[in-house]
């Protein structure tokens, strides 16, 4: 249970960031390859915050391998949007060569979330 704790509020703070960054390159940037780049990276950031939120729900219904989708996900984040970020706010250029870490990071966050599905025990009203 504290570990899920942790995760949510983590993928909440999360959540809070990528709407400020997205607001941030909205309003307060004008080069538009760093406005993309802050739009992606916010987009990637709440995407894989409501994410780590499924992994929770999920080892609620009955996955409790769920629980090995949120750290990738919470390292991806790190990883390829603060990468973004970093490149947006003119970081230097090696940061480019970390976003593909975390790309990965999220890839297997998403595999590992499918594989926990498959544990999902199978309900009466679900045409099975």
């Amino acid at each position: 249970m504290r570990g899920q704790r942790i995760v949510a509020v983590l993928a909440a703070l999360a959540g809070l960031m990528a709407v400020a960054c997205g607001a941030f390159g909205a309003h307060a940037i004008v080069d538009p390859a760093a406005k993309a780049g802050l739009e992606t990276g916010a987009k990637y950031q709440f995407m894989h915050a409501m994410a780590c939120f499924a992994a929770i729900s999920m080892a609620h219904w009955g996955a409790p391998s769920s629980r090995f989708a949120p750290p990738f996900f919470l390292g991806g984040m790190i990883f390829f949007c603060g990468a973004l970020y970093g490149l947006a706010l003119g970081g230097p250029r090696w940061l480019g060569a970390v976003a593909p870490i975390g790309g990965l990071s999220f890839m297997i966050g998403w595999a590992l979330l499918a594989w926990a599905a498959t544990g999902l025990p199978k309900s009466s009203g679900d045409g099975q």
